[in-house]
């Protein structure tokens, strides 16, 4: 389990902060790397990974195989619905795959708290859901099957590009709302009888664009990615989307993970720049990790980037108990 309390409060909005306790082991190597003197070169080989990183010049070996995985599973629904071959039926969001039926566990939440009834069928899909995204890590799901995910990816690297030339600037707000709003809009839900969210929701518009064509909601998906582009990166996914906050907490529970390993990494701070929430990892700035070994918290997307770019390897995909994955 890679969920602890610490990092589910970091999910929920609160400032990580160094471990009151450090063990022996950890310790000691923060002291070693205090008193070890660096070199000019050595310097100026951290500030190039650096400067690569923030202009997007790194392996995207993990990226790949997550693009990938969203065109393929999204393409599985349209092309199942175009030649009704009823395997994969519905959208992201609610669906039948191969006769098992799956809903997302917010957008679930959302009806039922809207109209007050429990479905046969939502049970059930919210029950799958549940275990699948348990074994696969929670929010995985935001990085290797969400299609808004995708457009946020292509948003955020326009966004970059703009930044390096100056002509934009990243706008952050407190990470806390992201809570508020699952709070909101469920009371919203609760009270109007209807579902808001649901409606605005940009995963499934883009789920449903794509199987029986685009309406006019992708002017509200349009105004989104302009919105990333210009003004906040990934503000829909980092400061608004109750989803990833669903699928963290389910994802307290898997065994799959992102692990960083403190007596490999030279501190560079690249994993910063490339991480789509940079919060979940603390444990990597001087003097922050608590254990030689720190589990990435659950609020990690496990998308890999921080992988991609680590050039120590301090940071690995984990099956806990079982091995690395490469």
């Amino acid at each position: 389990m890679k969920g602890n309390l610490n990092s589910l409060l970091a999910m929920l909005g609160k400032t990580p902060k160094k471990p009151k306790k450090i063990t022996p082991e950890a310790q000691t190597i923060h002291l070693q790397k205090r008193s070890k003197k660096i070199t000019k070169q050595e310097i100026e080989h951290i500030r190039q990974e650096l400067r690569d990183a923030e202009a997007g010049k790194y392996s995207k070996k993990w990226q790949t195989r997550r693009w990938i995985s969203i065109i393929t599973i999204n393409l599985l629904f349209t092309l199942s619905f175009w030649v009704d071959v009823q395997l994969f039926e519905g959208s992201i969001i609610a669906s039948r795959v191969l006769g098992f039926h799956m809903a997302d566990l917010y957008s679930a939440l959302q009806v039922v708290l809207a109209y007050k009834v429990m479905f046969i069928n939502l049970i059930i899909g919210t029950a799958t859901v549940f275990i699948i995204w348990i074994l696969l890590g929670g929010r995985a799901f935001c990085s290797w099957v969400c299609p808004y995910h995708l457009l946020a990816d292509i948003a955020e690297k326009i966004h970059q590009k703009l930044a390096i030339k100056k002509f934009v600037t990243d706008h952050t707000f407190h990470r806390g709302v992201r809570t508020v709003f699952f709070i909101v809009f469920s009371l919203l839900a609760f009270g109007l009888g209807y579902s808001l969210f649901n409606s605005i929701n940009p995963v499934g518009m883009i789920s449903r664009a794509l199987i029986y064509g685009p309406g006019i909601a992708m002017i509200w998906i349009f105004i989104l990615f302009l919105f990333e582009i210009f003004y906040s990166r990934r503000a829909w996914c980092r400061y608004v989307c109750p989803m990833g906050l669903t699928y963290g907490l389910t994802g307290a529970l898997s065994p799959l993970q992102i692990t960083y390993n403190l007596s490999s990494c030279q501190h560079d701070a690249a994993c910063h720049v490339v991480c789509e929430v940079p919060h979940v990892l603390e444990c990597v700035k001087k003097g922050r990790a608590g254990h030689v070994e720190v589990d990435i918290g659950t609020d990690c997307t496990l998308c890999g980037a921080c992988v991609d770019v680590c050039p120590t390897s301090s940071l690995k995909f984990e099956i806990k108990g079982l091995s690395h994955i490469t």
